[in-house]
């Protein structure tokens, strides 16, 4: 243990449906580690917490909290650190001001989130809420690079149990639009550096100059990159997507990233909403700036900014009309594709449309053929290969399919997703410039006001740490392995000059391909199609989108997956898979008290926290846990004991019932140690002799409303209510 208030195992605290699982599922963890001397604590990562601790000046003693963010940030750089990490919010502006509004509510003095900041303190208010919004955790927590893949018991299951795929046909609709020009894709430049230097970034107008960014230090080896996306261009390709979808008959639908790419994507995202609404914006630009109409928030708070308007109104609801049908998130409640820009995130969205053959829901809450609107290019060919390989190729079966596992670049803030510091909305036309402390101009673009221009970079440790990690997957394996690289993209040529030199230097050259996304995704494909496996060995953000593509069409979900961050200082953190944190699940369980999320993987983290806590200090007792937890989560499949989505059938807390039993058996049988056998059998008697009643009193919470104290920020002792009404299983673990 760090110190004496640190746990050997920190189970991260979060939002949403992992959060209320956590509720259930924690205690029962605690009680089992505890018999082997394990501590399992907890640190507030949620975008509550987050809020809370960022402005203790406005609140009460009994308000304030730790920044537990911060504390991991420098936990995770030693070699004890264990954690278990749950998906977190990332949160969309929307997201944010709804959180803001609900801890006021509760009493917290917090001051209100200033859109168009004025004054000093609502400038300092909007800096310090800029912090918390995207992908604020996990560049701070990924001290480490990626392995994330399907543990061997779920793949086995899915190929038993194979999920309903949709049919793909030759004759589909359904494609991928992408800017051809002026994107982040076609204006990147990219420089590996000799030695460590400090960049400022600067903007030359006629005017003079301004000072966007100085003091940003790099080591030496870094591989730096900038950019930008001309806003005419992304305008024009908008507009001219919005026609063709009309003339094509298909549905018009955005993908983004607008929660990890918290100031660029929301920025393109706004587009798309003044483009779709563009003879509104025209006539009535003066008044919908009055009423504080910000586009980036999305079409559902322009519309709420506009409810006492008739006039604009009836001229959204002619524009409307004449656009082509929109991609729905939710068609019963007409929530579209535009409505908030967290709601459609193109790693989850892409991935189901592609599993359900191309199609997307309607506001007639029928499936259609869809538009894939994608602005960038670094990506989309991805989800443009895969799209064109299953109308050719039909469906992948999920019964015989192999599996993509993943080496994924992300320690230390890599590339794009570390790039929100270095990312910014261009006040004028001018030159921007990357000047290095020696005077080196090392970037430079010309811009137009309006323009998105943004740097990212990838260290030289983390990038051999990545090639290392792949080589030493490869070898476990013997799978085929590819790094998804593009030598024709400014970025991913300076890394195949490291991964070229490392492969060369290991003598493993023989055993890697190098291919451009488009090329890999094809030749993924075509490998698991013949049952066989792949390692894709990626950035940053493939790795996010790739560890949703193919989890998806394999197991129909991505919130399954393993996924282990060997953290470069030696500890370990062990992530509960992708898929976000279901804002759909929280809405069912409030208003019907039943929870669809599935605790799996969670399951298959902890096995794997337990045993390298065994490695790192020689507690065998916390070895023999790890292993049970294994079989329990075998068990889990084996029985078909995962939750149900439909209320009245067993949900996610009937799951970690039958968790804690069958981990509870798993320890009485194995003889590793007799001390740990004995004290759970009488635990797995009592499990087992409750059945029925536990059973029986889980099955009657359901069916009916609940109330949770919060969205955001529950209260602790009424989720625990909903969470736990099992007396007879409370009574076990206490």
């Amino acid at each position: 243990m760090a110190d004496q208030n640190t746990p050997d195992i920190v189970y991260t605290k979060v939002d949403e449906a992992p959060e209320l699982a956590s509720a259930s599922l924690l205690p029962i963890i605690q009680s089992f580690a505890k018999a082997a001397g394990v501590s399992v604590g907890t640190r507030d990562i949620s975008l509550a917490g987050r809020i809370i601790a960022t402005f203790p000046e406005v609140l009460s003693d009994a308000q304030k909290q730790s920044d537990d963010l911060a504390w991991l940030g420098e936990w995770v750089k030693k070699p004890e650190a264990n954690v278990i990490k749950l998906p977190n919010i990332s949160a969309s502006e929307p997201q944010l001001v709804a959180a803001v509004k609900e801890l006021q509510e509760q009493g917290y003095a917090l001051p209100d989130y200033p859109y168009a900041p004025a004054t000093d303190a609502e400038k300092a208010a909007r800096a310090k809420y800029d912090t918390l919004k995207g992908s604020a955790v996990n560049p701070v927590l990924r001290e480490g690079n990626s392995d994330r893949r399907a543990a061997a018991a779920v793949k086995s299951y899915a190929q038993s149990n194979p999920h309903r795929m949709g049919e793909w046909g030759a004759d589909s609709k359904t494609r991928v639009a992408s800017m051809s020009g002026g994107d982040f894709f076609s204006n990147e430049v990219s420089a590996t550096l000799a030695k460590s230097a400090t960049a400022r970034i600067v903007l030359e107008t006629a005017d003079g100059e301004t000072v966007l960014k100085e003091g940003v230090a790099y080591p030496e080896g870094t591989v730096v990159d900038a950019t930008f996306m001309s806003v005419a261009a992304l305008d024009s390709f908008l507009a001219d997507e919005i026609e063709k979808t009309k003339a094509e008959g298909t549905l018009f639908s955005l993908h983004m990233k607008a929660t990890m790419m918290k100031v660029s994507d929301p920025i393109i995202f706004g587009h798309a909403v003044k483009v779709w609404l563009a003879p509104v914006f025209e006539k009535f630009g003066d008044k919908l700036a009055e009423l504080g109409v910000n586009p980036n928030g999305g079409l559902g708070a322009l519309l709420d900014r506009v409810s006492g308007e008739p006039e604009i109104l009836k001229a959204i609801e002619e524009v409307r009309a004449e656009r082509p049908p929109m991609y729905m998130v939710n068609s019963d409640k007409g929530i579209t594709n535009l409505h908030v820009p967290s709601d459609v995130i193109i790693d989850a969205s892409m991935p189901a449309l592609i599993r359900a053959g191309g199609k997307g829901w309607g506001p007639d809450n029928k499936e259609h053929d869809t538009n894939c609107v994608i602005p960038d290019n670094s990506y989309a060919p991805v989800y443009d290969a895969a799209i064109e390989f299953f109308k050719a190729n039909g469906k992948l079966n999920p019964a015989t399919a192999g599996t993509v596992q993943n080496i994924g670049l992300m320690a230390q803030k890599a590339e794009e997703y570390g790039s929100h510091p270095t990312t910014f909305e261009l006040p004028a036309a001018g030159t921007v410039k990357m000047i290095l402390d020696d005077g080196t101009v090392l970037h430079s673009h010309s811009v137009e006001a309006g323009d998105i221009w943004r740097s990212a970079s990838a260290r030289k440790a983390p990038i051999e740490d990545w090639v290392n990690l792949a080589i030493d997957r490869q070898k476990a394996t013997g799978y085929r392995a590819i790094f998804w690289l593009d030598a024709n993209r400014a970025h991913d040529a300076e890394l195949i000059v490291y991964v070229k030199a490392i492969l060369d230097a290991r003598g493993v050259a023989d055993k890697f391909e190098i291919m451009a996304p488009r090329e890999a995704t094809v030749a993924s494909l075509e490998t698991i199609t013949k049952g066989e496996n792949t390692i894709a060995i990626t950035g940053n953000v493939l790795r996010d989108y790739l560890t949703d593509l193919f989890p998806i069409l394999e197991l129909a979900t991505s919130a399954k997956m393993l996924s282990i961050v060997k953290l470069m200082n030696g500890g370990g953190l062990f992530e509960t898979g992708a898929g976000g944190s279901a804002p759909k699940h929280v809405q069912q369980l409030m208003e019907e008290n039943h929870l669809r999320w599935d605790s799996l993987g969670e399951f298959c983290a902890l096995g794997e926290s337990f045993k390298f806590l065994a490695d790192q200090t020689g507690n065998e007792k916390a070895r023999v846990l790890g292993d049970a937890v294994d079989k329990a989560t075998q068990g889990i499949l084996d029985n078909d004991r995962s939750p149900s989505r439909k209320v009245g059938e067993p949900d996610n807390r009937d799951s970690h019932y039958w968790f804690a039993r069958y981990w509870a058996e798993a320890l009485t049988t194995q003889t590793a140690d007799t001390e740990l056998s004995a004290h759970f059998a009488s635990i797995a008697k009592a499990l087992t002799e409750g059945e029925a009643a536990i059973l029986a009193e889980l099955a009657a919470a359901q069916g009916k409303a609940v109330d949770l104290g919060g969205y955001f920020h529950g209260d602790a002792d009424k989720t625990a209510a909903v969470m736990r009404p099992s007396a007879t299983l409370n009574a076990v673990f206490g």
